[in-house]
């Protein structure tokens, strides 16, 4: 069993449902997938790369798994498709109903066409970056876990700049899904 990381996002509606719903909808599937899961706060975030399009909300999730990399990601694809993604559709890096990237997994290194663990642009990213530092800093075993890393690149001029704000507590997210 392996910990891992997955970051989520959202910035379009999708069957009337708001993005944020959408969030909760996809962290409550990643529940039957994932044990023990802890979840971040959601942030409101600037787009990146195409900054054209509506803010995101992200957010992390991270809990114990037990199959391999390449099965995780069948799984994420098929919630993603449950919720209104179709890349054949999309422009890279736009806007989106659901995206649902591996950042982590465990200490496992994927370096695949379609797979890339880590998440080879997670160390860029604000919106991956704050809400995993959130959740690591609430972690029994942030001495092994990265967490000068990630807090050391929050501090770079490039992630610093990043448009980012708490949007929704962890706690009044798990209230929406239902969770003490």
């Amino acid at each position: 069993m392996k910990v891992v990381t997955l970051g989520l996002g959202a910035n379009r509606s999708f069957n009337a449902c708001p993005p944020v719903e959408t969030l909760v909808n996809a962290v409550r599937a990643l529940d039957t997938v994932l044990s023990d899961m802890h979840i971040s706060s959601v942030y409101r975030t600037g787009a990146l790369y195409v900054t054209d399009q509506a803010d995101f909300y992200n957010m992390i999730v991270r809990g114990a798994y037990e199959g391999t990399p390449r099965a995780l990601l069948s799984c994420i694809h098929d919630i993603e498709n449950r919720y209104g993604r179709d890349r054949s559709q999309e422009v890279r890096n736009g806007p989106r109903t659901l995206d649902i990237d591996i950042e982590l997994y465990g200490n496992t290194v994927v370096h695949q066409k379609d797979l890339i663990i880590p998440h080879e642009r997670m160390l860029e990213r604000a919106f991956v970056l704050v809400p995993l530092v959130e959740i690591l800093r609430n972690s029994a075993d942030t001495e092994e876990s990265g967490l000068s890393l990630y807090e050391s690149c929050l501090e770079r001029e490039a992630v610093r700049s990043q448009k980012i704000e708490k949007f929704l507590d962890s706690s009044e997210f798990q209230a929406l899904m239902g969770r003490p």
